[in-house]
């Protein structure tokens, strides 16, 4: 016997988080936030490259929005397409 399904759509559902994050994504100014941190973020000149400033703020408004510590955002991205998705990362 196979265990059924339980008839759930997930990638259209509207939940209330997703609503709260296109709203957000609509109304805060990303691009002018974008434009006064830019000047001062890392060029990545050694090392790793960093990501990209618009991933990073967006994963710091999330933590701040769901009180997430910077371990549990981390999980979070790993468990939550969602917010990989919000954050502008790729599903691979």
């Amino acid at each position: 016997m196979t265990q059924l399904g339980l008839g759930l759509d997930l990638s259209t559902k509207r939940t209330r988080k997703r609503e709260f994050l296109d709203e957000m994504r609509r109304v805060v100014p990303w691009s002018r936030l974008i434009a006064l941190i830019e000047p001062h973020y890392p060029k990545g000149k050694t090392g790793r490259p960093p990501f990209p400033v618009a991933t990073m703020l967006q994963i710091h408004f999330m933590q701040q929005w769901f009180g997430l510590s910077d371990p549990a955002m981390e999980e979070a991205l790993y468990d939550v397409p969602l917010y990989r998705e919000f954050a502008g990362l790729g599903e691979g």
